[in-house]
This record gives C-alpha cells, structure tokens and sequence, in this order.
C-alpha cells in the first residue's frame, strides 16, 4: 500500500491507501462486508498538522507516529476494520454506547496516564474480571457488541490496537495500528 521509502519512514501513502479502499467499495457494492454498511468505505479528509498538535497539547502527548501519520496524510477515520475508525475530535451522539468511553478519554490527565498493561487482561468470561485502567489508550473504533478498539496512546505499547471486551474477554493487545490497518485493506 505504500512506498518502501514510506514503510521505512512509518509514514502512509494516501493515495493508495484511498485507491484500494475505493477497490474494496467496488468489489463490495451490497455493503455486505462486516462493518461496511455503517462506515461505507467513505474517508473523512485529512488533518492538519495544526489540528493534530493542538489536540495533542490539550492532552499533553504524543499520538503514536503510525496512527498521527495515518491522520494527517490518510484520513480522519472513516474506513477501517469492523465499524470503521473514528475522526479523531469525532462527535460520538450520546444515545450511542460508545458515547461513553470515548468520553472517558477526553478528561484531564487519562490519555497521558501510562497504559498500565503489557498483557491480556481476561474478563468474566475468561475467569477475571472487569475492574480494569484503560488511561493512556484512545477509543478509536467499535466492534459492535459492547466491543471497542483502543489505540494505546502512552506506556510501553504505544502504538497497538488493544480489543476491550469488558462484559467478556476483557483486555486483549493487539499489533500495531498501521499493521492492523494495511492487513484490513489486504482483505478482500
């Protein structure tokens, strides 16, 4: 999807990445695809490297280099795995579950809080429990069900996309958000 030069460098080429996106809403025109009918292969515009300071000033962090790239030289979410990927200042309405939890990310001091795990943390469903931290991650997608997306912004696996099933599977790591987004597109 992108140059070697941008592989290396972590950085994205945009026009590919559109091309192939605009492939998969062709070769998927029913939107049956897990996911599609709700973002429906539509990508928001790009930020501005101002827009993106400015909220990481406001948190006091750094956005991990794959996912701040992908913002500014891709998209503002939209297209993506499962539901999609949230804009990064994305108003979420507030009837919606993931109200909530992107909410949560929003408060004073949460996202520069280290994330406090390196392993899967199990739910009830696995034997644990649901009293977990979740600072230091930004909710960045849904998978339906309760289910969400968390990129971890601070703490030792900035940069990953953690799955948080909290009625079940609790905290489960996840690769990197470049590598979880190039192997979405990688499907057909």
């Amino acid at each position: 999807m992108t140059s070697d030069k941008a592989d290396r460098r972590g950085l994205w080429d945009g026009a590919a990445v559109r091309a192939r996106v605009a492939a998969m809403a062709q070769g998927d025109p029913r939107r049956e695809r897990f996911g599609s009918s709700h973002h429906g292969y539509l990508l928001r515009p790009p930020l501005a490297e101002d827009t993106i300071r400015l909220f990481e000033q406001q948190h006091d962090v750094r956005l991990p280099a794959s996912y701040r790239s992908f913002l500014k030289d891709v998209a503002d979410g939209g297209a993506g795995p499962d539901y999609g990927i949230l804009g990064l200042t994305e108003e979420v309405d507030d009837e919606q579950a993931l109200h909530d939890v992107r909410e949560e990310g929003r408060r004073a001091g949460f996202l520069s809080t280290p994330f406090p795990h390196t392993d899967e943390w199990p739910g009830p469903g696995k034997g644990g429990d649901a009293h977990y931290s979740v600072a230091g991650s930004l909710v960045i997608g849904e998978r339906g069900c309760g289910m969400f997306h968390r990129l971890v912004v601070t703490g030792t696996n900035a940069g990953q996309v953690w799955l948080e099933d909290p009625d079940w599977g609790g905290l489960t790591p996840g690769p990197d958000f470049r590598d979880r987004y190039l192997a979405w597109l990688a499907t057909t």
